[in-house]
């Protein structure tokens, strides 16, 4: 395992379980402080808990992404505890599936919310800490499904896409000040969030035939984070086996 984040201090969002949880181990793991954020309060002091024992420096906060006050919390927690931020994973989303014309404006205003203005929140309260470190990296998890359509989920392909135009907007402000902004763009994964959907679902339009496991995402993260990726920002990076090469 590389050690490429020693010194760096990271949050992750929807840090609890899924990608989220790996991304918070890799992330540890490379030698980074971790802050990892969810709602899920009993699944993300678990994780958070099952880290330490292995000796990752990793603590739990709760905190709802489409909050500022909780954003503002969050912030102070760092500042307080590490004195400085260098990554902000924004990764919790959610899905509603319904198609355009059974879509109610609540489940769309709801998904539109935590997948989108909650990245935008997390960026506008981290940013000034980010400035401080002298830089630093934004990683947004969009999907394959803020790139194409998919039927039936309206509400999550839009929120995703909007995501992606929000990543280049914010690379394009951030960059004078030495921070990087990414989206990654997973395909299908195996994670507590997909169990809604049908047998087989993403795999058979996927050239390499099945799902990616949360530890390949979280390879990912951990090199946008780093100094390898030093020169990469304002783009989209794919993990998705295959699927948007049809």
């Amino acid at each position: 395992m590389p050690r490429r984040l020693v010194g760096r201090v990271a949050l992750v969002t929807g840090a609890a379980r899924g990608q989220g949880a790996a991304h918070i181990e890799r992330l540890a793991a490379e030698g980074a402080r971790v802050l990892a954020c969810d709602v899920l309060d009993t699944e993300g002091e678990a994780t958070a808990a099952a880290l330490r024992e292995e000796g990752l420096d990793v603590t739990y906060r709760r905190l709802d992404v489409t909050s500022a006050a909780d954003w503002a919390g969050a912030i102070a927690e760092v500042t307080e505890r590490y004195g400085r931020l260098d990554v902000l994973v924004n990764n919790a989303g959610i899905i509603h599936v319904a198609p355009i014309l059974e879509q109610s404006e609540q489940d769309w205003q709801r998904t539109l919310t935590v997948n989108t203005t909650g990245p935008l929140l997390g960026i506008q309260a981290a940013a000034p800490l980010l400035i401080t470190a002298g830089g630093g990296s934004v990683i947004n998890t969009a999907s394959i499904f803020g790139v194409v359509g998919a039927v039936g989920y309206v509400a999550y392909t839009a929120s995703k896409g909007a995501l992606l135009a929000l990543t280049k907007t914010a690379a394009l402000e951030l960059a004078p000040h030495g921070i990087r902004v990414n989206a990654l763009v997973p395909g299908g994964v195996s994670t507590p969030m997909n169990e809604h959907e049908k047998e087989g679902g993403v795999i058979p339009q996927t050239p390499l035939g099945r799902r990616a496991h949360v530890s390949e995402i979280a390879a990912v993260v951990a090199f946008l984070a780093s100094d390898d990726a030093r020169f990469v920002t304002g783009t989209e990076i794919v993990v998705d086996g295959g699927f948007l090469a049809h």
